[in-house]
């Protein structure tokens, strides 16, 4: 089995560099990569990537294997040299040791897996939390932790938002609300806020929080500074399932974020070439308030 997932790999990373724009029937990843690369005026001059078996079911003479991929590109971009990193899990079948599907398993479901609070409660405004933002060290924390997961958090099936939070919270970010779920921002042992693990809440804590944590909501990505945060809806229907970071810029001043769920590292902000992304994604960018 692993002679075969070395055989597949081997095919799709010299896919990612080809001018051959026939490989799309195969692997439509490396079609859709380049496409969004080259909107960028940007390319990838090299790729390295590794493979992880995570488990092997076999039934008479067909073989479903899910396993992880990890890519490394070597972009460049009007001189710029960076490295992006991203990581998916993915479900090939073979019958006879032929391949006869592969494709990339969506880890960001339409719903959360959380109960959310249908709005949030009113902030007590007596309550003064100040603290100054380290951009720095949220940044530092997104670079640690992007591909492991930090043994002093929870982790989570659905990771993104509370990496996001950590980052944050790593920043200097205080906590605030315990032990109320609906309110404020926090975590505690086992328990959390909503806004700390789940996408959407975090997405609203975000836009309506006026003491401790809080965020200016801005019009367009180039506007993000390091440490601040991306909010996506996908569907496009009003609930947001994933959050971002940004740890870098490219040569055009965009964002390059950081993220859990599907782990990634220094990937372009827009996600256009995630098996999520739909024409009705919707983005909300936010600069946390330092």
């Amino acid at each position: 089995m692993l002679h075969l997932i070395q055989k597949l790999f081997e095919k799709r990373v010299s896919q990612f560099v080809s001018d051959n724009r026939t490989h799309k029937v195969f692997f439509p990843k490396a079609d859709n990569k380049q496409g969004t690369l080259a909107k960028r005026s940007a390319e990838i001059v090299k790729i390295k990537a590794f493979g992880r078996i995570i488990e092997i079911d076999k039934e008479d003479e067909f073989q479903t294997v899910k396993y992880q991929a990890h890519y490394q590109y070597l972009i460049k971009q009007k001189g710029l040299l960076y490295m992006e990193e991203e990581i998916e899990e993915r479900l090939a079948k073979f019958y006879k040791e032929a391949l006869v599907m592969d494709e990339e398993i969506n880890p960001y479901a339409p719903h959360e897996t959380y109960h959310t609070p249908a709005e949030f409660l009113v902030e007590d405004l007596d309550e003064r939390l100040s603290f100054q933002y380290n951009r720095l060290k949220a940044v530092q924390y997104a670079e640690r932790w992007w591909n492991s997961y930090n043994p002093a958090y929870n982790k989570f099936e659905n990771d993104c938002t509370n990496f996001i939070s950590q980052c944050l919270h790593s920043g200097g970010a205080p906590m605030r609300g315990y032990p109320n779920r609906g309110a404020g921002w926090w975590l505690q042992k086992s328990n959390y806020s909503y806004s700390w693990a789940v996408a959407h809440s975090l997405k609203g804590y975000l836009a309506n929080s006026k003491i401790g944590l809080r965020a200016r909501e801005v019009s367009s990505p180039e506007q993000l500074l390091l440490g601040d945060i991306i909010c996506y809806d996908f569907e496009g229907d009003g609930r947001f399932n994933h959050n971002t970071i940004v740890t870098g810029k490219d040569a055009n001043g965009m964002p390059l974020v950081n993220a859990h769920t599907y782990n990634s590292r220094m990937r372009y902000w827009a996600y256009e070439d995630s098996s999520a992304y739909t024409p009705n994604i919707k983005y909300r960018f936010f600069s946390i308030i330092d």
